[in-house]
């Protein structure tokens, strides 16, 4: 199961999440993830792709990229990264580290689960 997950900053257009997402290069997706808060930038994409949209939370998950505000607000590296992980499996691993949109106002990232070939 892949799983991509996204940080935005609030009322993120969906065409900033559509880029953030194609640029993972990343296809055959089971669900998006998210933190609740951020819930309403991302329902009308989920809904667009046919995806779940897990809410998660993101606190003490290990990422492999760090923001420091992202660190001291959530208490996490990246909430993409984070999200994604959250949302798979238990031993689930990040196989496109976040990426962000040209615009600058969302990032995206994928993890699988250890059953994903």
């Amino acid at each position: 199961m892949r799983v991509a997950g996204f940080g935005c900053r609030p009322g993120a257009p969906i065409e900033a999440l559509r880029d953030a997402l194609t640029r993972t290069g990343t296809q055959d997706l089971a669900a998006l993830a998210t933190i609740p808060a951020r819930e309403a930038e991302l329902t009308a994409f989920a809904r667009e792709l046919a995806l779940p949209l897990r809410l998660t939370g993101v606190e003490g998950i290990a990422t492999p990229t760090r923001s420091e505000r992202i660190q001291a607000l959530h208490g996490t590296g990246s909430i993409a990264e984070a999200a994604a992980l959250s949302a798979c499996e238990p031993g689930a691993r990040i196989i496109v580290t976040r990426v962000t949109s040209a615009c600058g106002r969302a990032t995206a990232a994928i993890a699988e689960d250890k059953e994903t070939p």
